[in-house]
């Protein structure tokens, strides 16, 4: 998925570092411009002093706010409605009502409900109350409604709060949605990371215990001079090389996921390990995923193994049979017809192939063969979902 940049969102009242937009600083500036120009009377003495002193006020919080938004704080938010209301009052003409209608917007986007509305109705009565006692009988009504209307804005800042909030969690949500996908791909990589290491054990331990041990058996042979016995046990140590081969073959082939059909598949390892037409399929041949064909194949390359180290010799037949919902194959040898090897291998194997058909929800049952022409052999079975 997408990545997601953390932080605080951009938002209508300024850029992700709470600083304002470009369109933000200019209509701020338009707004100190149109009060200096507009507002009336300026001087330096009487009426036209306290107009220019308010109005320097209110454009020094215009500009605290938009150079210092984060240091723009509910006391200085209660000057600004003091100053605006005032500059309504004494100005004579002009836009002095455009410093009332940003500042309680800007509450409202700054403060939480309570405060915000409260601000901007104390805003509202400020403002009214002192166009309502500078103004004439006949402005009376008018002045009402102005001085009411400067605390409309604080709905707009509300709701831009609002909808600002609301894209923090979505970005919130959506990083947590990253963070748990990235947590699930780490997950199934340790799983793949653990069924490569049981497929190694599978190739390696087994034949290189074995090897082991007819080496450790050659070496006290040669103190006895009994070369025949001697020649015996590397002929042994050979062989076990050689099927360590042919099972790293078979793991490379069952560890790639485009490995060939599992019918085909397990008649050919059927067929490299010495046992032709052994394979026998019933139920409708279908596609099945690429972990259960894989697991099918280890666990055949498993029961194959055990069955040449324990069972030299013997008969060995496979069926795969295709069921609704379930795959199942059963893997028999019968009794050994040749001597076999005894004291190598690390006991592992059958623990290994529980493993693996547990990660596949299904089940494994391995048992000696008690009746029919297997009888004193070995059976594997095993039944995957799919």
């Amino acid at each position: 998925m997408p990545a997601v940049r953390s932080g605080r969102p951009a938002d209508a009242a300024g850029r992700a570092d709470g600083r304002a937009t470009p369109a933000q600083s200019a209509l701020t500036v338009a707004v100190i411009v149109a009060g200096v120009v507009t507002i009336r009377p300026l001087d330096t003495t009487g009426r036209g002093l306290a107009v220019a002193l308010l109005l320097l006020v209110n454009c020094v919080l215009m500009a605290v706010r938009l150079l210092f938004p984060g240091r723009f704080s509910p006391g200085w938010m209660v000057a600004g409605v003091l100053a605006a209301a005032a500059l309504m009052g004494v100005a004579g003409t002009g836009t002095a009502y455009l410093f009332a209608f940003f500042l309680t917007a800007w509450t409202g986007y700054r403060l939480d409900t309570r405060p915000a509305l409260a601000l901007a109705a104390a805003c509202s009565l400020l403002c009214g109350g002192a166009l309502y006692l500078g103004s004439g009988p006949e402005r009376d009504a008018a002045s009402l409604i102005v001085g009411f209307a400067v605390g409309a804005p604080v709905l707009a800042g509300m709701a831009r709060r609002s909808r600002n909030q609301a894209t923090r969690a979505v970005i919130a949500a959506a990083e947590a949605s990253e963070a748990a996908a990235r947590a699930e791909a780490r997950t199934a990589v340790l799983t793949e990371r653990g069924r490569i290491a049981r497929d190694i054990h599978d190739v390696l331990a087994h034949a290189l215990a074995g090897v082991n041990m007819q080496l450790e058996l050659v070496d006290a042979l040669l103190d006895t001079g009994d070369l025949d016995k001697v020649r015996q046990a590397t002929g042994t140590a050979h062989g076990l090389v050689k099927d360590s081969l042919r099972q790293a073959q078979w793991t490379v082939h069952a560890l790639r996921e485009d490995a060939h059909p599992l019918v085909e598949s397990l008649a050919a390892m059927l067929e490299s390990s010495g046992h032709r037409n052994a394979l026998t399929v019933t139920g409708t041949v279908r596609e099945l995923p690429a972990q259960v064909t894989q697991g099918l194949l280890r666990i055949a390359q498993e029961a194959l193994t055990n069955a040449a180290r324990h069972a030299p010799g013997a008969e060995v037949g496979a069926r795969l049979e295709y069921a609704a919902g379930t795959t199942t194959l059963m893997i028999v040898n019968g009794p050994a017809t040749e001597r076999a090897t005894e004291g190598w291998g690390s006991g592992m194997g059958l623990i290994g192939m529980r493993e693996r058909v547990a990660l596949l929800e299904g089940t494994v049952t391995t048992g000696p063969v008690a009746t029919g022409a297997d009888r004193g052999g070995w059976r594997v079975e095993a039944v995957i979902p799919g």
